[in-house]
């Protein structure tokens, strides 16, 4: 971390015209001389290193930050489709084919069969877990295991038909509900109303109703960033919300026409708002996100413009004495607060001293 600092603190210095070399202690400034430079408070107190990144405002989906796809398998006409922004719980029909309702169950495995009384299976763990949810069963009516279907899933189902006025089976016919690991938001539709309904195709597209930030991560920040690393977030307005790393992507992925540039990859990164509804409103909207990735607290700390090359090596800073002397003072320099321009030192100071910065 000192290297980086270093070159930080040197960056800076130059940029700003800081003296870079110094052998030693200035003269005294006459009593009677107005001090013709700028000085800097030494500090004790919290600094942070962070990774400033624009990201996306939007809604929560897979963890590669992709929608969910929602797969017809039933075979009619679209008679019935949501619009984009639409929220559809668990239970609700999320679209019809032929007026028959498509229904939406929460869970991760897709609907891939027809359940009936008798079968058993993770489908019929998540087909009993909705129903036991949507109040039509109890967990002690279903029995001990979730995996079968037996005859309180079947009464619990024909509850469920009779509510959609629907034919009281108490069968699940493939293409009758679709599995989606959590409530959504419509984000797109694809099939269209009055069209073909064709099993295997993509009806829609959909996200969780959480509004979440996904950013794309380049190399030189990939190793710094980590899940549950906390964040202020800029919204569009200048407002300003907090959040944390929720999760980061496995696959690193190159931008458009740099897939041979293993060095341009990047890995998306997706930052949970602490209170979501301070962005209520807003989708696929720009904003600036600075993730603290390392803080430490009660450092000194200086300007990184206060800082000066020494010609013996090393770094100092010039400490403004009493009656306007100026004293060189070796210092180590530790993490840089890039955002705030200021770089831990240890050396012979203390908070409340006052320092040379920029040029004299």
């Amino acid at each position: 971390m000192i290297g980086k600092a270093a070159a930080v603190v040197l960056a800076a210095a130059a940029a700003t015209g800081a003296v870079i070399l110094a052998s030693g202690a200035r003269d005294a400034a006459p009593a009677t001389e107005q001090p013709t430079f700028s000085t800097a408070t030494v500090e004790r107190g919290e600094l942070s290193d962070r990774v400033s990144q624009s990201g996306t405002l939007t809604y929560r989906a897979r963890s590669d930050g992709s929608p969910y796809s929602v797969i017809n398998q039933a075979l009619g006409i679209y008679s019935k489709l949501p619009s984009g922004g639409d929220r559809i719980d668990c239970g609700e029909v999320l679209y019809r084919v032929s007026d028959n309702p498509v229904l939406l169950l929460c869970g991760s495995t897709p609907a891939y069969r027809s359940l009936a009384k008798g079968d058993s299976g993770p489908d019929v763990a998540e087909l009993n877990a909705n129903l036991v949810h949507l109040g039509y069963a109890t967990r002690r009516q279903i029995g001990p295991s979730l995996q079968d279907f037996g005859s309180e899933t079947e009464s619990a189902l024909e509850k469920l038909q009779a509510k959609l006025g629907e034919a009281q089976t108490g069968l699940l016919p493939l293409g009758r509900a679709v599995f989606l690991p959590e409530p959504v938001r419509v984000a797109e539709v694809a099939g269209q109303l009055g069209g073909s309904a064709q099993p295997g195709s993509q009806v829609l597209s959909a996200t969780s109703d959480t509004l979440e930030v996904q950013l794309s991560l380049d190399p030189s920040q990939q190793d710094q960033v980590k899940a549950g690393d906390r964040t202020q977030i800029t919204l569009p307005g200048n407002t300003v919300v907090a959040g944390k790393v929720d999760r980061l992507g496995r696959v690193a992925q190159a931008p458009a026409g740099q897939s041979s540039n293993a060095g341009s990859a990047t890995i998306t990164a997706s930052i949970s708002l602490d209170r979501p509804q301070q962005a209520r409103g807003l989708d696929q909207a720009p904003v600036q996100v600075e993730i603290t990735t390392r803080a430490i607290e009660n450092v000194l700390s200086v300007p990184v413009t206060a800082i000066v090359g020494s010609s013996e090596g090393g770094f100092a800073v010039e400490a403004v004495r009493a009656g306007g002397r100026r004293d060189l003072v070796s210092v180590k320099l530790g993490l840089t607060d890039s955002a705030d321009g200021r770089v831990q030192v240890a050396g012979d100071l203390r908070a409340g001293d006052r320092v040379v910065v920029g040029s004299s």
